[in-house]
């Protein structure tokens, strides 16, 4: 069983015990959290029905906060002496995702 789930903007497909980054959540590690489900997928049955999936929930415990991959970001004008350097870092959470409530 699998689920679609939004989170922070993106969707992201989650099972039971999976791991997966999303961007930063302010909860503290051990805490769980609840998503909004778009799709669920049990065996040969898929609920995509919105009246249905108002009651399902997959919950998750906060596993870690950590920083993404560093980017750089360059500015340069040609022949004006203009040049910029910018770094940036994006802060995630680690959640693993605990259960997920049947459809039924």
């Amino acid at each position: 069983m699998y689920a679609i789930v939004r989170a922070g903007g993106r969707q992201h497909k989650v099972a039971v015990g999976d791991v997966l980054e999303i961007d930063r959540v302010d909860v503290k590690p051990g805490d769980s959290v609840e998503f909004s489900t778009i799709l669920v997928v049990d065996g040969d049955a898929v609920t995509s029905d919105p009246w249905v999936l108002d009651g399902v929930k997959v919950h998750a415990e906060v596993v870690d906060h950590t920083k993404g991959e560093k980017i750089v970001i360059l500015r340069y004008k040609n022949k004006t002496g203009y040049r910029r350097r910018q770094g940036h870092r994006q802060r995630h959470t680690a959640v693993r995702i605990t259960s997920i409530d049947s459809a039924k």
